[in-house]
């Protein structure tokens, strides 16, 4: 994808965010409920079969699709930044929700050319971060519609549970594919809900393995959800087997929107789930509740003027971790379209520390191998 589609691509997907975010803000959860719930019930055929994770199409990225340095989404990197041989490791990526209309429940394995479209660009903006550490897995899943995170209904949690089937299934074909070595395991928004179950129920086959997961974009109960996880949060640069999760918001924040129906829901342990519980560990310093300056930051993802292309602008955009949420300050770019209601920065979460993260991963690598 050329710089100037990918960047019109990040255009359109944040404006479809932020409809849905100020329709919410506006006149409450009512519009936004009829606007996007699927419509008639949950039925699993709709989407297609499951996909067959040994064939190559079934996976967006992967590392026998294509050399480094080739189209191949994952390998893309932002102007001006030199790539590097990469690293041993195993990055699995569950690309975030890029399917946003209302004919079904869950999308399938290819629908429409703007899906297709969306789903490349988070391969290329976020599982990027990853390339300096190793080969990346991306897998095709036939993810949840955008209206299953509105519902408490039957059929959000079936649309769901079909969802994570796909990511559960592809993450065995993983294991087969890389048998040995480290494994990064990283996500966004609805891929780092289905990360969140696959630690749960992986975790005996990740340990000694896992180098790092970055479950980014959801909210990690430390309390009730990161036990039942298998690893703890992330307290040094240089630690592994260990998770580190961030949810961004400019200052003054206001998360209202995220956890009003969240805070009334049980964590994976049985036990209740609070703001003030949120684990927040920052991609600047990839320490757990800490702070960071802009000069700590490695590189920013910013379009220029004419959104032709995307370089990495350094020491921009600092970062401090308080009440679960990451405060972000200094010099933020003015992206457009600006976040969502609430100062909530979440289509930015990679993209503001884009160069940070692909120093920590390959960080983490390193040291990972010493030990």
């Amino acid at each position: 994808m050329c710089a100037r589609r990918f960047l019109i691509a990040v255009f359109i997907v944040t404006l479809l965010l932020v409809a849905a975010g100020f329709a919410l803000y506006q006149w409450g959860g009512n519009i936004l409920l009829t606007q996007a719930t699927p419509t008639g019930h949950f039925v699993a055929s709709q989407a297609g079969s499951g996909p067959d994770y040994s064939k190559s199409d079934n996976w967006i990225s992967n590392p026998a699709l294509a050399p480094s340095g080739t189209g191949e989404p994952a390998q893309w990197l932002p102007g001006g930044v030199t790539r590097d041989a990469p690293g041993d490791a195993n990055v699995f990526y569950i690309h975030p929700t890029t399917y946003f209309a209302t004919d079904r429940w869950n999308a399938p394995l290819r629908s429409t050319p703007d899906t297709e479209a969306r789903t490349r660009l988070f391969v290329q903006s976020q599982a990027s971060a990853f390339n300096r550490a190793g080969g990346i897995w991306a897998p095709r899943y036939r993810q949840a519609a955008y209206g299953a995170f509105l519902l408490k209904s039957e059929d959000a949690q079936r649309a769901l549970g079909l969802a994570y089937g796909d990511v559960d299934a592809a993450f065995d074909e993983f294991l087969k594919e890389a048998p040995r070595g480290g494994i990064i395991l990283a996500a966004h928004s609805q891929g780092a809900l289905h990360l969140m179950h696959l630690l749960a129920e992986r975790k005996d086959a990740l340990k000694g393995r896992l180098v790092a997961a970055y479950v980014v974009g959801w909210p990690i109960s430390t309390r009730s959800d990161l036990p039942a996880l298998g690893f703890p949060a992330c307290r040094t640069p240089n630690q592994g087997g260990c998770i580190l999760s961030w949810m961004s918001f400019g200052n003054p924040a206001n998360p209202d929107l995220l956890f009003h129906d969240w805070e009334k829901t049980r964590g994976l342990n049985g036990a209740e789930r609070r703001q003030a519980d949120v684990l927040c560990v920052n991609p600047i310093s990839g320490v757990q509740d800490a702070a960071a300056p802009a000069e700590a930051n490695v590189g920013t993802l910013v379009p220029n003027a004419a959104m032709t292309s995307a370089s990495l602008a350094p020491h921009r955009v600092g970062a401090s971790c308080s009440k679960g949420l990451l405060i972000i300050d200094g010099d933020v770019p003015a992206f457009t379209p600006p976040p969502l209601p609430g100062n909530n920065f979440h289509v930015y979460d990679y993209a503001l520390f884009w160069g940070s993260i692909h120093a920590d991963a390959a960080r983490r690598v390193s040291a990972w191998n010493k030990h």
